[in-house]
């Protein structure tokens, strides 16, 4: 009897201490479980933003011309216009495609009305409210740009320049009418020489083209110098004690335009 008692203990205690192990690897099994299960619920870490370096506005000016170079080409192409020319005058007239008008009605060249069965808007310009041309896409605005060209007498007499005579073009466009400004044909060039917008004007493919930025750009040892009326080339480099060579050099410049307001990157 006492032998039958102890082991029917024994049993018990067996039984008892293999529940207990288990319980216990149920619940390591569990915890193994627990990370796979998403709480959507729980709030989340918010993570800082790091403000970005705001964008100078060289920096505009290259992202513009990355974006719009090969619309440009294919322009150039279709309507024999040099792609640096309507690059030029799209980058001046749109404010490097950050201007109110272009930003309202994707107008990059500052095209008015006369003549347009589209959509509108009226922007103050020469005066208060003038209606300008409004298009769907950028595109379609530099494809009105180079009918604009193109289909008018006036401007005819461009078409027999070479494709590579920026100068040419810039120069003619003025004495067309197609601005007011005196200084439009400089400032053209200006830009084309800068941002070396004349390597478009050739047969390779804009994304093929190796932009080569100004020398001074993001140069710690170099500032902005923004021309003032009087200002040339030559007394600009000769009061920061450059030869004209070097001036022309640090920003890209082949010739020796500049216009009042122009950006030129000097020696601190």
């Amino acid at each position: 009897m006492k032998a039958a008692f102890k082991f029917l203990t024994l049993f018990l205690l067996v039984f008892t201490v293999s529940c207990g192990t288990g319980k216990k690897a149920s619940k390591r099994s569990s915890k193994k479980e627990v990370p796979a299960v998403v709480d959507r619920n729980a709030p989340r870490e918010e993570k800082t933003q790091v403000p970005s370096t705001p964008r100078t506005y060289s920096d505009k000016i290259e992202a513009y011309i990355h974006e719009y170079a090969p619309i440009a080409q294919e322009e150039m192409q279709l309507y024999k216009i040099p792609a640096s020319i309507t690059l030029a005058q799209g980058i001046l007239e749109s404010g490097a495609g950050e201007g109110q008008l272009t930003r309202r009605a994707n107008n990059h060249f500052g095209i008015k009305c006369h003549g347009w069965s589209g959509q509108k808007v009226y922007h103050d310009d020469d005066e208060r409210q003038e209606c300008f041309r409004k298009y769907k896409d950028p595109k379609y605005s530099y494809r009105d740009h180079s009918l604009f060209l193109a289909e008018r007498k006036r401007y005819a007499a461009l078409f027999d320049l070479d494709i590579q005579d920026y100068k040419g073009w810039a120069r003619g466009l003025r004495a067309a009418g197609y601005a007011t400004d005196r200084k439009y044909p400089d400032k053209l060039i200006s830009l084309i020489e800068r941002y070396q917008l004349y390597l478009y004007d050739g047969d390779a493919p804009a994304r093929e083209i190796a932009y080569s930025a100004p020398q001074s750009a993001g140069n710690s040892s170099t500032r902005a110098y923004t021309v003032q009326q009087g200002d040339t080339l030559y007394s600009i480099a000769k009061r920061h004690n450059l030869t004209v060579e070097q001036l022309q050099k640090m920003n890209n410049l082949r010739g020796t335009n500049i216009g009042i307001g122009q950006t030129l990157y000097v020696p601190q």
